[in-house]
């Protein structure tokens, strides 16, 4: 079969529309570290690793219960968070610039599903959890991005103290 440039050109199109749609569809692990790399905020814990576990509520009051959280440098934290609320939630990790770049995704695509391992979105009446080695001092924010939180208060920090 002869393909014509017009043919070619159809078929380009509908590749990048597919790719397109898959992107649009809210998964956007490209270009997110899953591997043990390190980042500004630390890295991927082990769970033989942790030292202990911190829980975090999050609530339609659009609040994170607690808000502050302490850490030593290089400990290792497993993060439970537990979904109060009616509505959907999550908490990410990230320094400051990064939640807000990521904010203006979530807006873009709001059912955007995350693999990411320093982010978790969790359901009404539901837990999930994060593990995470905190390897330098100073803060790690965390914000759920879901559309209209984050502008409504809901955000935290983790303060990583010196070991």
């Amino acid at each position: 079969m002869k393909t014509t440039r017009s043919t070619r050109s159809l078929v380009l199109m509908a590749l990048l529309a597919m790719s397109g749609a898959s992107f649009a569809n809210g998964n956007h692990s490209g270009g997110h570290s899953h591997t043990d790399e390190e980042s500004a905020i630390g890295k991927p814990g082990l769970a033989t690793k942790a030292s202990r576990t911190i829980t975090v509520e999050m609530g339609d009051n659009m609040r994170f219960t607690p808000s502050d959280i302490q850490v030593k440098k290089g400990e290792t934290v497993r993060i439970v968070v537990k979904n109060t609320g009616q509505v959907k939630h999550e908490l990410s990790l990230g320094t400051q610039q990064e939640l807000l770049e990521h904010l203006e995704l979530m807006k873009k695509f709001p059912d955007m599903e995350h693999d990411e391992p320093n982010k978790v979105t969790v359901a009404p009446g539901k837990e999930g959890e994060i593990l995470w080695q905190f390897t330098k001092s100073g803060t790690v924010n965390f914000a759920c991005l879901m559309p209209g939180h984050y502008e409504a208060g809901m955000k935290g920090s983790v303060q990583v103290g010196k070991k």
